[in-house]
């Protein structure tokens, strides 16, 4: 059941002054610019899963390298992956393997974004941002389906499985008919964003008075978007700093709020720097 604590719902968020160490108010506090993602590769860990095209094709090759060139413009000097921050370690590898020749990037958007991005820059390194970890408590204080099925409202469960996956669907064949650059720039549009996180306000409510592991667990998602906040702002909230932040698209609305709601961040709109079509027949 661990599982469930590391993956998205749908896909598929005092001028002058020093508040706490480390968070600038001033008007030169860092940039951060989100972009929201399906999972390229198709690694199917979310209770709703978009089938995504082979991006290794010519087509799609090409159509990566204009978003990694559009972002390019937005002039970061860090590129931060979805990637457990304990482990950079093995993330310097794989870069520096790339960089080196040794390293054939995969599927994975962190190597199709991530490692293009950074590389493309010169930058020595890119950052991993992401916290992977147990939750506090048992298995079963998360285990909203299994409770749900206990408590006679295993259909209700169901029909959202089914909602949330008819929307991932809908999202895949979408995307079949539009560029990588679209697909991004789908995922971060307003509605799509709002949407996404509406999902996790119903999980919220699967429960009752006394045990409510829907809540439980969206409160651990939210534990862990805070964790990657912490850690953003670790590696580039000093004055000037500008970073690129690759993620899965359920967390680019959290990240973009808690980032700008704490003060530490200026946070750009990733549709100023992601490439529009152009359309492709279906």
């Amino acid at each position: 059941m661990r599982k469930w604590l590391i993956g998205g719902v749908l896909t598929a968020l005092c001028a002058g002054g020093v508040f706490a160490q480390g968070v600038s108010f001033s008007g030169n506090r860092p940039v951060l610019l989100v972009v929201g993602s399906g999972h390229f590769d198709n690694p199917s860990r979310d209770i709703a899963n978009v089938r995504v095209e082979n991006v290794l094709t010519p087509e799609r090759q090409r159509e990566i390298e204009a978003v990694v060139d559009r972002l390019a413009r937005f002039r970061p000097n860090h590129v931060a992956v979805e990637w457990n921050a304990a482990d950079q370690a093995k993330l310097d590898k794989r870069y520096a393997d790339y960089r080196a020749g040794r390293y054939t990037l995969t599927a994975d958007e962190r190597d199709q974004l991530g490692l293009r991005l950074a590389a493309k820059l010169g930058l020595p390194r890119v950052d991993a941002g992401d916290f992977v970890g147990d939750a506090p408590g048992k298995d079963a204080d998360y285990d909203f389906p299994g409770w749900m099925k206990a408590h006679g409202r295993g259909t209700e469960w169901a029909a959202f499985q089914r909602e949330a996956q008819a929307e991932a669907d809908a999202v895949g064949a979408r995307q079949r008919c539009t560029s990588v650059g679209d697909w991004l720039r789908h995922y971060a549009e307003p509605e799509t964003m709002r949407r996404n996180e509406a999902a996790y306000y119903t999980i919220a409510r699967f429960g009752d008075v006394r045990d409510n592991p829907g809540a439980n667990w969206v409160g651990n998602w939210h534990a862990r978007n805070l964790r990657i906040y912490a850690n953003l702002a670790r590696v580039a909230g000093r004055p000037g700093d500008r970073t690129v932040v690759i993620f899965g698209a359920g967390h680019a609305p959290l990240l973009r709020t808690y980032a700008s709601e704490s003060g530490t961040f200026n946070v750009a709109d990733a549709r100023d720097f992601l490439p529009a079509g152009p359309k492709r027949r279906c």
